[in-house]
């Protein structure tokens, strides 16, 4: 695929990026360049390569889904201007 100036140029329109007219054409080499790229990308054969997040192996840290804190409704409230049945209770902001 060969990208034209007129491409280039509707392209930097679309990103909403001002290309002055003389730099069309570096602009549409450029993008050739990354076009070209990209097909050089599609020739490697990945067959049976696995899909990676990083070029180290890592393990994620997991930890036991246990509650460890909790039942402090008193203590949590104690400080609360307005409580009300267990909960903050907070003025009416919508009429």
């Amino acid at each position: 695929m060969s990208i034209d100036e007129s491409t280039a140029a509707r392209v930097a329109k679309l990103a909403r990026i001002k290309v002055e007219p003389e730099a069309l054409p570096a602009l549409a080499q450029e993008f050739n360049t990354i076009l070209g790229f990209i097909e050089q990308l599609a020739e490697v054969d990945i067959e049976g390569v696995e899909p990676m997040t990083s070029v180290t192996p890592q393990s994620i840290k997991r930890r036991a889904d246990v509650v460890t804190d909790g039942d402090m409704q008193d203590a949590i409230l104690k400080n609360a201007p307005d409580a009300r049945e267990g909960f903050f209770a907070v003025p009416k902001v919508v009429e």
